[in-house]
């Protein structure tokens, strides 16, 4: 009885699913699509016929497929406007340092030794802008150490070409940097000459016939900030004799703020040779960084304290500190040059002028004031309160250069009045 009531119940049962209402959806029973239109029959006897697809274009003739594969076969056409100009467009390559690399070992010590700066004729030049500079003025770049892709695509593609590129980690950087903040980028360039150079127009322009000879100058800081203010008060060149510090070392450079690529400087000269790098008739002016000179000549008696300041102008000679009876028999015999002393805002710069500034150790050497004395030259006096020390030698050269400035400036405006009054009297009423 069980198994016919159970055969029963399934006898009662359709022999179709039941379709719902939502079941008649045509495209639930589309198995496939097909080139030729198909109909579609559903279970309840309802005929669906897929819509026909859209004809196709008709084909494109022969002559036109092969304008068309011409066409794309040739290199679209570039305007002189819009050359390649980027960096990965220019096709440079750039390498990874690895451990070990003997590369960097010679960063070091081009830093360091001044005589391996010399005979290599290779100089470091750290941060994006002192490079900058650099390239600009027309600096040959030799390599490049950089952290960063982006460091190198700021600078001018075209001054790249045949310089090795090096990637390195920031991490040596910073162990090889002077900075607190490093940039990370360093350049190794050729030793510029100034003959070479390519200096700003601006600078040109306003460049004056001014000149700064620097004398035993061995602070690297201040012989920067003094080729600064040389940059900045026009000057046209600068002199430095044997003994200064090397303008190329890195604190020179980093305290120069790129005056090195504005205007010439010229280094390591002979005292016999500078005059070859000035103008005829220039006249050579002497910083009297003491200011006691004056009264040492007037006094009787080379005990008193002006001579002090100027037992360091012997050093080339025989005569040791402290002994006074030499130092008399000095000035009696003439060995000191005879210079006369005017304050330092007294009309002095008459074109061609140069400035003689002495270090704060030794000062300025006995050749300076020989050189002095042939020319025609005077000693400068920068007036200080009685006990007050010396002036800095960055601060006496900044205040002589800009005096010097305003000197030159004032005679071109006499000179302009006086050729306009002349103007006015010589034209017809």
């Amino acid at each position: 009885m069980a198994a016919l009531g159970k055969s029963m119940r399934c006898a009662g049962q359709p022999l179709l699913p039941v379709i719902q209402t939502w079941d008649l959806d045509p495209r639930r029973w589309v198995r496939a699509l097909r080139r030729s239109p198909v109909k579609v029959v559903l279970p309840s006897g309802q005929v669906v016929e897929r819509k026909r697809a859209p004809e196709k274009q008709p084909s494109k003739t022969a002559s036109e497929d092969r304008l068309h594969q011409q066409r794309q076969k040739q290199p679209p056409q570039v305007s002189p406007s819009q050359t390649p100009s980027t960096w990965e467009e220019t096709g440079l390559r750039y390498d990874k340092a690895y451990p070990g690399d003997k590369r960097l070992s010679s960063v070091m010590t081009i830093v360091k030794s001044r005589p391996f700066r010399d005979k290599q004729g290779k100089i470091l030049l750290e941060g994006r802008r002192l490079i900058a500079d650099a390239l600009k003025a027309g600096a040959v770049p030799k390599v490049f150490f950089f952290s960063r892709l982006e460091y190198i695509k700021e600078l001018p593609v075209d001054k790249l070409k045949g310089v090795s590129l090096i990637k390195v980690k920031f991490e040596d950087i910073k162990d090889w940097s002077d900075l607190v903040t490093p940039q990370g980028i360093l350049g190794i360039f050729a030793k510029p000459d100034h003959v070479t150079m390519t200096y700003p127009k601006t600078q040109l322009q306003h460049s004056l016939p001014l000149f700064l000879i620097c004398d035993n100058l061995r602070d690297p800081g201040n012989l920067g900030t003094i080729l600064r203010s040389a940059a900045g008060a026009g000057c046209s060149k600068v002199l430095l004799t044997k003994g200064c510090v090397d303008p190329w070392e890195p604190k020179v450079l980093r305290a120069g703020m790129g005056a090195h690529f504005q205007v010439p400087v010229i280094n390591n000269l002979e005292w016999g040779t500078v005059p070859d790098y000035l103008p005829p008739d220039t006249r050579v002016y002497v910083a009297d960084n003491c200011g006691l000179y004056a009264r040492a000549q007037q006094s009787n008696k080379a005990s008193d304290h002006g001579w002090v300041c100027d037992r360091r102008f012997l050093k080339f000679h025989k005569y040791e500190e402290g002994a006074e009876e030499d130092l008399e028999t000095a000035a009696r015999k003439g060995w000191l040059p005879e210079l006369e002393v005017q304050s330092y805002d007294v009309n002095w710069a008459e074109p061609p002028a140069a400035v003689v500034v002495g270090g704060e150790t030794h000062g300025v050497s006995l050749e300076s004031l020989q050189l002095a004395e042939s020319t025609g030259g005077k000693r400068l006096l920068i007036p200080v309160v009685p006990g007050v020390d010396s002036l800095n030698s960055a601060m006496a050269a900044s205040i002589l250069l800009f005096e010097g400035k305003r000197q030159l400036r004032l005679q071109v405006e006499r000179l302009s009045r006086a050729a306009g009054a002349d103007g006015h009297r010589g034209s017809p009423v």
